[in-house]
C-alpha cells in the first residue's frame, strides 16, 4: 500500500516540471517570435534541439584550415577538346550527309536560252573536265561531244592491268557532274570526224555499236574548245599497230590482262616445248616514260605476288624487259632518282635496254638497233609473247584536218599551236587544251588540267565583260535621260562602280604553268619523287614515297583539284 503512495508525487513532480519547462520555452520563443510563426517554431524546435544534441556529443565543431581545391587547367582544356571532337564528328557527319543528300537529289537546271552564244567543247579528258567542272554554265549554252561518257584518271590505269585497281574506281561518268551545273549542258557521245571553223560547224559520229535512225550530224558553235587529246605514236615502224597493245583506254588495260593470263596458260600447255615457253613468258615495254616504267613495276609485282603462288612452273622463266630509246629511262626526273630506278629495276630482275630503238615488229619478234658506247650499233631479234606500246603522241586525224584550214598552223607538226591565253593561232574563238596543243609544256595530265581551269577563268570574265557591257550601256541611257541632278550622280557613280568591274575583267593574264611535281612507281612498293618545294625541287624515292603516292592518287581522284600525282607523261 505505501508503494503506490510514494509514486505519486514522483510522477506529479515530473509533470510540474514539464509543464514548467515548457512555459519557460514558450515564453523564450514569444520573445524571439512573431505569433505568425510560433506554430512552426513549436513543430520544428524539438528536431533542432535532438540535432543539436546528436552533433554536440558528436564532438565539437572542428575547423577546416585546408584551402579549397584549385581546378586543374589540364582538365579543362581535355573536356573542351573532347567537347570539340564530339561536336566536330556530327557536323562532319551532317556535312557528309547533306552532301550526299545534294549528289542524290540534284536542283532544277536552268533550260538553254537561244540568245545565249554557244560553247562546245570536244572531248572528256583532263583539260575538257577542269574546264567543265569550274565554268559557270549560266552564262553559256554548253555543249560536250567525245565518244568516252566519262572521265578516265590515267595515273592509275597502269595498275588496272594487273587488278591492283579496278577499274571502276578510276572512272566519273561526265553526266554524273554536268546534272550539278548551275544551267544544262548538253552531252553527245560521239567523235569529232570534221571541224569547219569558217562555218562554225562541227560535224559529228555516233560510234556506239548500237545506231539509231540518225547517226551522223552537225553541231553548230559561237566558241569552240578542242580537248581530244592524242593518239598513239607508232612513228611509222612496221607491225607496231598490228602486234602492239597500247595503255591509252580501259579497253586497252583489260586487253593487257586478258593477254598476260593468255601467255601464262598457253606456256603451261601440254608438250610446249622450252623456246616457246620462254618466248610467251617474255613480257616486253617499249617506252622509258613514267607510263612504261609504272607498268613494269606493276607487272613485275603481280608476277611475284599472284603469278607465283597460282602456276610456280613458269617461275624460271617469266621475262620483264624496258626498251628505250634515250640514254635513260624517266628523262624528265633528277639523275639520282633514274640511278635509284635502274637500280631498283635490277634488283627486280627487270631487264632495262636503255640506247635501243625498235625498227620492225613481227608477230613473234622484235627487231631492235642498240647503241654501243663506242657509238656503234648492233641489231638484235627479241622474241615476246606480250609487247605494250608505251611511249610517243601523233596527232588525231580531226586535229590535222583543222590544221590544214588555217595558215597559221603551217608550220606546226605536234599539235594546234596556241599563244598565251590558249587561242589557236589563226582563229578568234577556237581554243585548245591538252595533248592536242601545242604550248611549251611538257603533254602532261597535270599541264592540261591547269589550261582547262585557266580557259574556265577565261570564260567566265569574257561573261561578265558581257554583262557589264549590257550594263553600262543601260545606264548611259538611264542617266541622258534623267529628270534633276540627284538622280543622274548617282547613275554616274554606278557607270563608274561597273566601269572598274569592266577593267578588272579585261586585266586577266595569260596562262601560267604551276609544276607541282611528279611522282612515279616502280614497283617492290616503291616510288620517286620530284617535288616543287619553295625555290627548288626535293628529290626522293623508297617506300615512304610509294606510300605518299599512293594516298595521293587514291583521295584526289579527279582533275578539280590538281596535284602531284598527276604524272609527268600521263595523256588524256
Amino acid at each position: 500500500m505505501a508503494h503506490p503512495l510514494r509514486l505519486r508525487p514522483a510522477t506529479h513532480s515530473f509533470s510540474a516540471f514539464s509543464r514548467s519547462l515548457s512555459q519557460r520555452t514558450h515564453a523564450t520563443s514569444s520573445l524571439s517570435l512573431s505569433a505568425a510563426s510560433s506554430t512552426r517554431g513549436a513543430f520544428r524546435r524539438p528536431r533542432i534541439q535532438q540535432s543539436f544534441r546528436r552533433t554536440y556529443a558528436d564532438g565539437p565543431p572542428q575547423a577546416n584550415l585546408s584551402p579549397p581545391p584549385v581546378k586543374k587547367k589540364r582538365a579543362g582544356f581535355f573536356r573542351w577538346t573532347w567537347r570539340l571532337t564530339y561536336l566536330s564528328f556530327f557536323a562532319g557527319l551532317g556535312y557528309v550527309g547533306y552532301g550526299i543528300y545534294t549528289s542524290r537529289h540534284p536542283a532544277e537546271q536552268q533550260e538553254p536560252d537561244p540568245n545565249k552564244k554557244t560553247l562546245v567543247v570536244l572531248g572528256t579528258g583532263w583539260g575538257s573536265v577542269s574546264l567543265l567542272k569550274k565554268l559557270d554554265t549560266e552564262h553559256y549554252n554548253v555543249i560536250v561531244v567525245s565518244p568516252r561518257n566519262y572521265f578516265l584518271f590515267t595515273p592509275l590505269l597502269p595498275s588496272c592491268t594487273t587488278g591492283t585497281v579496278e577499274h571502276r574506281s578510276i572512272m566519273e561518268p561526265i553526266r554524273n557532274f554536268l546534272r550539278h551545273k548551275k544551267a544544262h549542258v548538253t552531252y553527245y557521245e560521239a567523235e569529232a570526224t570534221k571541224i569547219d571553223y569558217a562555218n562554225k560547224k562541227v560535224y559529228i559520229n555516233d560510234e556506239s555499236p548500237v545506231k539509231g535512225d540518225t547517226s551522223a550530224t552537225e553541231v553548230n558553235f559561237d566558241y569552240l574548245v578542242v580537248g581530244v587529246g592524242a593518239e598513239n605514236a607508232t612513228f611509222g615502224i612496221k607491225g607496231v599497230r598490228e602486234h602492239s597493245c597500247f595503255l591509252k583506254e580501259v579497253n586497252d588495260a583489260q586487253a593487257i590482262r586478258k593477254r598476260i593470263m593468255d601467255c601464262c596458260e598457253t606456256a603451261v600447255f601440254k608438250d610446249q616445248s622450252q623456246s616457246e615457253i620462254e618466248r610467251l613468258l617474255h613480257m616486253v615495254v617499249v617506252g622509258g616514260g613514267p607510263t612504261g616504267v609504272e607498268f613494269a613495276g606493276e607487272l613485275q609485282d603481280f608476277f611475284k605476288d599472284d603469278l607465283m603462288k597460282w602456276m610456280p612452273e613458269i617461275g624460271h622463266n617469266f621475262k620483264v624487259t624496258l626498251i628505250e630509246a634515250l640514254p635513260t629511262v624517266l628523262p624528265m626526273f633528277s639523275k639520282q632518282l633514274i640511278d635509284y630506278t635502274e637500280k631498283t629495276f635490277r634488283e627486280e630482275t627487270i631487264d632495262v635496254k636503255t640506247k635501243t630503238m625498235v625498227k620492225e615488229v613481227t608477230e613473234r619478234h622484235i627487231v631492235a638497233e642498240h647503241t654501243l658506247a663506242d657509238g656503234s650499233k648492233t641489231t638484235e631479234t627479241i622474241p615476246y609473247g606480250l609487247l605494250v606500246w608505251a611511249t610517243g603522241n601523233a596527232v588525231r586525224p580531226v586535229v590535222k584536218d583543222l590544221m590544214s584550214q588555217l595558215p597559221a598552223q603551217k608550220d606546226s607538226r605536234r599539235g594546234l599551236a596556241v599563244n598565251e591565253y590558249l587561242n589557236v593561232n589563226g582563229t578568234s574563238n577556237v581554243w585548245a587544251v591538252g595533248d592536242c596543243a601545242v604550248a611549251n609544256y611538257a603533254p602532261t595530265a597535270q599541264v592540261a588540267s591547269q589550261e582547262g581551269a585557266f580557259l574556265a577563268k577565261l570564260f567566265n570574265g569574257m561573261a561578265r565583260e558581257s554583262q557589264y557591257e549590257a550594263e553600262l550601256v543601260q545606264l548611259s541611257e538611264q542617266q541622258s535621260t534623267a529628270q534633276n541632278g540627284e538622280a543622274r550622280d548617282k547613275l554616274l557613280t554606278e557607270i563608274g562602280t561597273l566601269q572598274k568591274r569592266l577593267k578588272r575583267a579585261k586585266s586577266m593574264g595569260p596562262f601560267e604553268y604551276s609544276h607541282q611535281g611528279s611522282l612515279a612507281y616502280i614497283g617492290s612498293e616503291k616510288a620517286v619523287a620530284d617535288l616543287s618545294w619553295l625555290s627548288g625541287n626535293v628529290a626522293t624515292g623508297g617506300t615512304l614515297t610509294y606510300l605518299f603516292w599512293r594516298s595521293a592518287v587514291s583521295f584526289i581522284p579527279f582533275p578539280s583539284k590538281p596535284c602531284p600525282s598527276m604524272l609527268a607523261g600521263c595523256d588524256e
